[in-house]
């Protein structure tokens, strides 16, 4: 693979007089608040998606909890009836078996014993499903009082990443006019995955004779400076190569490839000795470029 040699830029001078600053400060003005309201819909859409989640886990538990005392109510009645049932035999049986004699009151004692004993049954029953009842409301009580931490949590979450969104930095890129939201480290990486304005793939790349492929993208740790934070790289894509010399971290270095009309972007986050560790951001809308 070949290099590509740097086209010269020409700079052309901005037009005379004052005109022309009122409309480029108005065009960047709207374009902050065109952003900061694409933040707030983000934002906005992850709170009303955590809720609607919250409100349907929270219905589904009240309904289950329902279930189970109207349950375990109806089978401590249908308990309770044969009981009576059985109480109303029990008491027939030994007002024939005082009146029986010989093998007739012997006969009569055992079915009376045997009712008995099917009575503590019963009654034993009965207090196994009350205790079955108990117990699983208890969980029951428990598992809302999780879920109400649970909810909680998400709460102080959400609020964590929008103050995180609110902090991230915007920097301008290498090779557009336009400013790009970067993240320092994991925590604000994760808040831009949140955001799904882009993909993102994490590297650790180590000084090496061949390059390290991240996603469809070949770079090449030339120098490493951990002492200054600045780096050497030599990005490979659609097989055009290019070299970004002495770069420093947090520094978003741009670079166009066929799948999309914006950059790509790659931010250094740390510089080690050999080693650096970062990000490859790539735009989500994949429209190939004119002319490729």
């Amino acid at each position: 693979m070949s290099s590509n040699p740097q086209q010269p830029t020409y700079i052309i001078p901005p037009p005379s007089g004052a005109n022309w600053k009122t409309p480029l400060l108005v065009t960047i003005l709207l374009l902050l608040v065109a952003s900061n309201v694409y933040l707030y819909i983000q934002v906005d859409r992850i709170r009303t998606d955590n809720r609607t989640e919250m409100a349907k886990l929270t219905a589904d538990l009240n309904g289950a909890i329902e279930k189970m005392r109207i349950d375990s109510s109806e089978a401590i009645a249908r308990a309770h009836h044969s009981v009576e049932e059985l109480q109303a035999r029990l008491e027939a049986e030994r007002r024939a078996a005082r009146t029986a004699v010989g093998e007739a009151r012997i006969e009569a004692e055992q079915r009376v014993q045997a009712l008995q004993s099917q009575l503590a049954s019963e009654q034993q029953a009965i207090a196994a499903v009350k205790q079955a009842t108990e117990t699983a409301t208890t969980q029951l009580q428990g598992v809302s009082t999780d879920v109400n931490n649970v909810k909680g949590d998400l709460q102080n979450t959400k609020s964590q990443l929008e103050q995180t969104i609110a902090n991230l930095k915007r920097v301008r890129g290498d090779l557009d006019n336009d400013t790009s939201l970067i993240a320092t480290n994991s925590k604000e990486l994760e808040a831009l995955k949140q955001l799904g304005e882009r993909d993102y793939a994490q590297f650790t790349i180590t000084k090496a004779k061949k390059p390290t492929r991240v996603a469809d993208v070949l770079i090449e740790l030339k120098k490493a400076d951990p002492k200054h934070n600045r780096f050497t790289i030599v990005i490979t894509a659609d097989d055009k190569t290019v070299e970004k010399k002495d770069r420093t971290i947090n520094e978003p270095i741009q670079f166009y490839t066929s799948k999309s009309r914006q950059p790509d972007e790659i931010v250094v986050n740390q510089v080690k000795k050999n080693t650096i560790i970062g990000y490859l951001a790539m735009p989500k809308v994949q429209i190939p470029r004119s002319g490729t």
